[in-house]
């Protein structure tokens, strides 16, 4: 029989990291300070920024007041990256803060190599020298190894200290909150990050100021590679999509998520802004259409091939890209890549051992290539068709081009040199299509676009092929390992770039995506990536049901959201020759 006895009050807490690592403090003891300690004994692949304490996401300074299990978030993780980035700019406006008081910096866009574009507003852009004295500062605060101290503050205390900095796209995100906030101060100048930071400057060592024209970039360590800055791109073709989307909102007004939550709660202009925002979308649809059919006519160009990250929207783009051009009068026949994939048992396989599709290997070149020359003949082709269910490469049909049709290719290795390496590139249109640029939720604090097309897939999959947010999440690491091998790279690679990201997507997302987010199992890695979704979308207003209907049937939104018109409109069969 059990015997039961009268325990002491507890003076240590147990915390276990495996099997075999069992560490034991006093009540309070920080995860930091276990976390170190384990360290010591099992090295961290790279530096410490977080802790997982019982399967929810923790900052270092977190105390540990009872026996839990603990993990580690080093900085080659997403969740590790996001916490070195937030502290990074919190140092950075802090110093900018106390050298140009009237002068605020306002955190832009992200470059594909690690930083952010910035800029500083109501003021000329720094001069070399400024951002030498901007860089300096922060130095100087993280070789300090500053504390950062972190309180919850009412909404009225922190309405108040944005209204004495003039700092409105603050005080308006504000609008519609009514529960305390994790205020950070620093130095004494305090900020809302909306997710963790590190309990002191010391731990973002890492970082550079590079100089602009029009602003500057603030460079850090990509988590792929912690421990070291990748030398930056200029990537022109990007920056000018950046631009174009800074004259969009301008055009729209709605320049931050608090602007875009006014308009959906006075529900008088919503209307205007979605107009406004697909009517910009046909326009470089349009335009893109255009250049296309002047190549065509001038250089005989006769191929387009179309890629992006998954969630860009392409299915609807191509379609509405064929539209176009049948509005041009040239026909326009679609091709899948995928269809080109070599049977499944000659796959590559990737460092898991798992059938790498994503690898360029995984086409058929040699065929493919085969096919395009013989089609832009004249010749017919008997076209193959991909068995997703045997894995096998099977015959599916014959088709002959015509004269005045032109080829659109859609697949991730669009942009791929290595794709077609013997068709001379004026015969060759290549679109990049993704959600480059979204709203801020402030000035300091910006939605990371990968984001966006995260929720896009996840309400997707949930509608058309019954998957739930867990699958969609656990899935997505997989996913962009893919894109940063076979796509990123390639981007400045395109002809044309379509951004595919509206200025009122997260609104209409969120009333489909919440409740999916909150289905997610407690105590899992999903767990804890659809928590700091929900939290971030909890500063969006959503579309109510009468404003969803507002969005147009042909819209890139609806390709997601559903009721698209588009979803069983296919033009591209027109004027082929095909033989059952």
């Amino acid at each position: 029989m059990t015997t039961i006895t009268r325990a002491n009050k507890r003076s240590h807490a147990r915390v276990t990291l495996s099997d075999d690592l069992i560490l034991e403090a006093e009540l309070g003891t920080t995860a930091e300070a276990f976390l170190r300690t384990a360290e010591e004994i099992y090295p961290f692949e790279a530096p410490l920024m977080g802790a997982i304490v019982d399967g929810k996401l923790r900052e270092l300074n977190y105390p540990i007041d009872r026996d839990v299990s603990l993990a580690p978030i080093s900085l080659n993780t997403s969740d590790g990256a996001r916490i070195y980035r937030r502290t990074l700019v919190l140092i950075m406006v802090t110093a900018a803060y106390e050298l140009w008081p009237d002068s605020p910096i306002s955190v832009r866009y992200a470059v594909p190599d690690g930083g952010y574009y910035c800029k500083r507003l109501d003021k000329p852009a720094l001069t070399r020298d400024e951002l030498q004295q901007l860089q300096d500062r922060m130095r100087e605060i993280i070789a300090n190894d500053e504390p950062i101290a972190k309180r919850e503050a009412s909404v009225d205390e922190i309405r108040e200290l944005f209204i004495q900095r003039g700092e409105w796209d603050k005080v308006r995100l504000l609008d519609n909150r009514n529960r305390p906030i994790a205020l950070y101060t620093l130095r004494g100048y305090a900020d809302t990050t909306y997710g963790f930071v590190l309990p002191s400057t010391g731990g973002v060592e890492l970082f550079n100021l590079l100089w602009t024209e029009q602003g500057f970039i603030l460079q850090f360590p990509l988590k792929e590679a912690p421990t070291t800055l990748e030398h930056l791109n200029t990537y022109p073709k990007l920056r000018r999509v950046f631009e174009q989307t800074d004259r969009w909102i301008l055009r729209t007004g709605v320049d931050d998520i608090g602007r875009l939550n006014q308009i959906i709660q006075e529900d008088k202009r919503l209307s205007e802004i979605i107009l406004v925002a697909e009517a910009l979308h046909e326009r470089n649809v349009a335009q893109i259409a255009g250049e296309i059919q002047q190549r065509f006519h001038q250089q005989d160009t006769r191929l387009v091939l179309i890629a992006g990250p998954t969630s860009s929207g392409k299915t609807t783009f191509s379609k509405r890209l064929a539209i176009q051009l049948l509005a041009g009068g040239l026909r326009p026949f679609t091709l899948e890549l995928d269809n080109y994939f070599i049977d499944r048992d000659r796959t590559p396989r990737d460092e898991n051992g798992d059938y790498d599709f994503e690898a360029l290997q995984a086409i058929n070149l040699e065929l493919f290539n085969a096919h395009l020359d013989a089609l832009f003949k004249g010749e017919e082709v008997l076209m193959p068709r991909y068995d997703f269910i045997t894995g096998k490469s099977v015959p599916n049909r014959t088709v002959k081009l015509d004269k005045n049709q032109i080829l659109i290719v859609e697949g991730i290795h669009g942009l791929n040199p290595q794709l077609l390496p013997n068709m001379p590139h004026d015969r060759i249109h290549r679109v990049y299509i993704s959600a480059l640029a979204q709203l801020n939720i402030d000035l300091h604090n910006r939605v990371p676009t990968t984001d966006v097309r995260l929720l896009r897939r996840m309400v997707r999959d949930a509608r058309t092929r019954g998957y739930d947010a867990a699958q969609t999440l656990e899935r997505w690491t997989s996913v962009g390992r893919g894109e940063r091998r076979n796509i990123f790279p390639y981007q400045e690679n395109a002809d044309s770039i379509f951004n595919s990201g509206m200025v009122y997507e997260l609104a209409a997302l969120k009333p489909f995506a919440t409740p999916l987010l909150h289905q997610v199992e407690e105590n899992t890695l999903a767990h804890i990536e659809a928590k700091r979704l929900l939290s971030f979308l909890s500063w969006v207003r959503p579309l109510a049901p009468h404003q969803l209907q507002l969005i147009p049937d042909t819209s890139l939104l609806r390709e997601f959201v559903g009721d698209s018109v588009l979803d069983d409109y296919h033009p591209f069969t027109a004027g082929d020759h095909i033989n059952s």
